[in-house]
């Protein structure tokens, strides 16, 4: 049984594996349906389970195609709505239902401890759709987008993100460390990545480039990634943190610093920190990167099931 919590924690080797079969998944799939299942139903009478504590679009929605089109269902559960959130049932009690009802468990948490804890009870796999520490997901779906668009290994490109440090940006220096790809990041010195991250990357012998300068980070990139700069639960003055992002907005004259044929990605949902006009530009593929996930997911199913060609 494997889990899929971070991927600091899951092998290079197979993470391109998931990435690898996700590109053949994909091109398999362009003469079907939304609801068509793949050949040969991997996860034919498998059911995922997914619980969300925290607002979801995308991963909710990509993880209900990925197991339809793998031949399996899903149930789709709020925390509000069980004993673990309403009754005061235990994380262990709720692990064993779990476990007994399902065959794999997707969790949406605000809470890191919450994802271990579970781990360490459930009898099936977990999947981390988010957490504050890591959006797992949502990143190795990126890589797969990178790849697809630039049509070479993301070794071979240089990667900058734009933005706070937040869980999709330790989950990209974790993908750094995976896939060895060079990363600037460009960032104001109060949000610079954790200690304890920059240790984890120097642990591994790689290194991450921090500016506090939006157009040096930006130099010579092949992909810009950025993230909402004020989150959904983000608990400061949000007025004030919007005006000390205020350089680092990725606009047209931001984008003249990197390569040409630089793209854009963003995991979406959008705010101020980019403008419309890169947003809903030729160098933008939000879109394509949206779609991709459903792609990925499948494969981080079959990874955790055991199932993975």
């Amino acid at each position: 049984m494997k889990h899929f919590i971070n991927l600091k924690d899951i092998p290079a080797k197979d993470l391109k594996k998931i990435i690898s079969d996700a590109k053949k998944r994909k091109n398999l799939r362009k003469k079907l349906n939304t609801l068509e299942v793949d050949k040969g139903a991997p996860l034919k009478g498998k059911i995922l389970i997914q619980m969300f504590e925290k607002a979801s679009s995308r991963t909710r929605i990509s993880f209900y195609l990925a197991i339809k089109q793998l031949g399996g269902g899903t149930l789709t559960l709020r925390s509000n709505e069980l004993h673990l959130g309403q009754g005061g049932e235990s994380i262990e009690d709720t692990a064993k239902i779990l476990s007994t009802y399902g065959d794999g468990f997707m969790l949406r948490t605000d809470s890191d401890k919450k994802v271990e804890k579970f781990r360490d009870h459930l009898s099936i796999p977990i999947i981390n759709g988010l957490s504050p520490s890591s959006h797992p997901t949502q990143v190795l779906s990126d890589v797969f987008t990178v790849e697809e668009i630039k049509k070479k290994p993301i070794s071979k490109l240089n990667v900058c993100w734009i933005g706070d440090s937040n869980n999709v940006l330790d989950s990209l220096i974790a993908a750094s460390v995976k896939f060895s790809f060079k990363l600037n990041i460009g960032c104001p010195k109060k949000f610079e990545p954790s200690k304890k991250i920059r240790d984890w990357v120097k642990k591994n012998n790689r290194k991450i480039y921090i500016y506090n300068d939006a157009k040096k980070a930006a130099s010579g990139a092949d992909v810009i990634f950025s993230d909402k700069v004020i989150s959904l639960n983000d608990k400061v003055n949000k007025i004030k943190k919007i005006k000390q992002f205020a350089k680092f907005k990725i606009d047209k004259k931001l984008i003249s610093y990197a390569k040409k044929n630089c793209i854009f990605l963003h995991c979406l949902p959008r705010g101020s920190e980019v403008s419309e006009e890169v947003f809903l530009g030729r160098k933008s593929h939000v879109w394509q990167q949206a779609l991709n996930r459903v792609h990925v997911q499948k494969s981080i199913l079959l990874y955790c099931f055991g199932k993975l060609r």
